[in-house]
This record gives C-alpha cells, structure tokens and sequence, in this order.
C-alpha cells in the first residue's frame, strides 16, 4: 500500500493514529482500539514511506539515530503529527491524524465555561488528560474561539505546530521548538518581549518551562498549556513537585494566584460504536481553592470541586455517571476510566436510587 493511499484509508475510515514498521503489519487506531491490515512492509518499504515525511535536514538527523518530531499538512489540507523512532535497529513511525478544520468547542462536547475560561482577560488555564485524549484539540479550538471573538495578539509556542490557526480577529503567530526556536521555556521568554495578549504553550515538560509560564501569567498574559494529568488536584501536584523544594513555596503563592482553571479530559468509546464522547473535570478558582493551594492542602481540592457545581466545577467521576446515566458509554467503560473507582460506585448507586 502507498503511504497517500493509507493516509486516505486512514482519514476515510476516522482513524486517529496509524503505525508502521518494518516487517509487521500496518496497524491503525479507531475510536481507541487498535486493528491491523493485511499489509506488510518490507524493511526498504518502511523507511520510504518514513522519509516521505521528512526534509534533508530532518531525514539526516533520523540517520544519525535521532527520533524527531514533525508537523505536515497533506494536499486535502489534513494535518498529521508524526514521530519517527528506531526500534530493533529499523525505523518505525507513529502518526497521529488531526481534524482538517478545527471544530467549534461546542462541537466537541466540551462544557461553555471553556469559552469563560478563553475570555479572561489574564491568568493561567491548564488542558489536561492522558495521551490521545484530545487536549490538543480542545486548545485549538479555545484558540480558534478567541481568534473569531477578541482582537487578541495570540503567540503560540508546540512540538510540532499541529493545527494552523488563520488571522480573523486576532494576530496570530505560531512557533515551533526545533525549527523557529531552540525550546519552550526559551520561547516563553522571548514571547514577554513580543506584545502578546495570549500565550499558549503546547506542554509544560520541565520546571523551567512550567517557571517561565507561571511568570509569563503573573505579568498580565492569559497562558494556556498541557499536562499529563488526571486530575485537577493531580495537575496542581505534578506542577509543584516539579518545582526544586527550596522553589516549593513560592510556586504554591504563585499559583494561587495566577491559576484560573482546570480542564481534565478523556475520550471514551460511544456506547452505540459511533466514535468516542469526552469526559471532563473542570476546576474554576475560587477562594477556598487557592487558599488550599496556598496551605499545601492539594489533597482537598477535589472535595471544593464536587460541591462546586454553581461555579459550573464537576468532578470526573461526576461527569462519567452522567455520561453513564444518559446511555451514552457502557458500564465497563465507565469503571475502566475513573481513578477512584468507589466514589464511581456510590455515585452510580445514588444515581439508581434517584431513578427508583
């Protein structure tokens, strides 16, 4: 099979993710499951249909032994992720296919106060969830809101650039680590000299990038990012943890201050088989959370969130018995993505009840 018909197949067919490797069958992922075709690539074959993708420059660092990272948009317009990697001393490669357009918010089934969060004027604002659960989607489109709402200079700073975002109301300009600057948080710094209103950086990977963003936010920015995080309480963790412990304390004070909210996502198969739903927890700052933030009590946050709902704050186990509730995914589905499973029981017993 030639690499433009699997794009096409793949594309056709709604699949998110294709790999190739030498010697093994060509597998693709729908709806998070994963599937084979009865193609083989030879060894020649895999690495011609690798090295379609990249240039002079790229293809020679993947023949030195680096795996890289690059960013296409094909002739229909769709973009594509892909990393090459090496793997029993051949090339493989995993590529993730992206929305030709990038869909409204609403469109996705994501929850209004995400375009709350898209309108604040400063702050921090964190998108997160395991890999492949959309967040790269889902920060497009509170772009792409932004873009078609506010006249807004918009910098954003990926690896690699994923979806292209056009001029409609805002300025827009995209960054890509690599080839238009060396790494985020240098890129973050740059940025503060550049008049932007809204920084977006694709994912905080290090202490002095997730430094660089918080100061970013604490001069007036509105900073948005990613996480792989499945919790909001998890998410405010992992940031401080990443903070050397003499840092600690004043990452606790500056969050408190500059965090504005949490959106923790997964994707989950429809319980019909027509694709997948997301399941969210979302955290908006109020008094009691930045105060727990501030007394080194994380632990608590999640108990603010559950009695939160007037401040449009939901838990994921919460999300995932409605979702339960509404026939949407199956029971085992349901279990299988909360991360505390007994709170999921007792709310879907509650739920029984109410209905009895």
């Amino acid at each position: 099979m030639e690499i433009s018909e699997l794009l096409k197949y793949a594309g056709d067919t709604n699949c998110s993710d294709i790999h190739i490797t030498a010697g093994t069958h060509l597998a693709l992922r729908r709806y998070g499951r994963l599937f084979f075709l009865d193609d083989v690539p030879t060894i020649s074959q895999a690495e011609s249909m690798i090295m379609s993708f990249l240039s002079e420059e790229e293809e020679a660092k993947v023949r030195e032994g680096h795996d890289i990272d690059v960013g296409c948009r094909l002739p229909d317009r769709t973009r594509i992720r892909v990393n090459v990697y090496h793997q029993r001393g051949n090339l493989a490669a995993s590529i993730r296919m992206l929305y030709r357009n990038i869909p409204p918010l609403r469109e996705l089934g994501l929850p209004s106060i995400l375009e709350s969060f898209a309108s604040l004027p400063r702050g921090m604002v964190l998108v997160t969830g395991p890999t492949g659960s959309g967040k790269s989607t889902t920060l497009a489109s509170m772009m792409e809101y932004i873009n078609e709402t506010y006249d807004r200079h918009i910098m954003t700073i990926e690896d690699p650039i994923e979806y292209i975002l056009d001029h409609k109301q805002a300025l827009i300009h995209q960054r890509e680590v690599g080839a238009d600057v060396p790494d985020f948080h240098t890129a973050l710094r740059s940025a503060l000299r550049e008049d932007p209103d809204i920084i977006m950086v694709g994912e905080m990977r290090d202490y002095p990038t997730i430094a660089a963003a918080v100061t970013a936010a604490e001069t007036g920015h509105l900073v948005f990012s990613t996480l792989h995080t499945s919790s909001a309480a998890q998410t405010v963790e992992r940031i401080i943890d990443s903070t050397p412990v003499e840092n600690q304390s004043q990452i606790r004070l500056q969050l408190a201050n500059v965090l504005e909210g949490v959106i923790t996502q997964t994707l989950i198969p429809r319980k019909d088989g027509q694709g997948r739903v997301v399941a969210t927890e979302i955290m908006a700052m109020n008094y009691a959370i930045r105060n727990l933030i501030r007394d080194n009590k994380v632990h608590a946050i999640t108990d603010v969130i559950q009695s939160g709902a007037k401040e449009s704050m939901h838990t994921m186990n919460m999300d995932l018995a409605r979702l339960y509730k509404e026939k949407k995914i199956s029971r085992e589905n349901t279990i299988q993505h909360s991360y505390n499973v007994r709170d999921l029981l007792r709310l879907l017993e509650s739920s029984r009840s109410e209905a009895t």
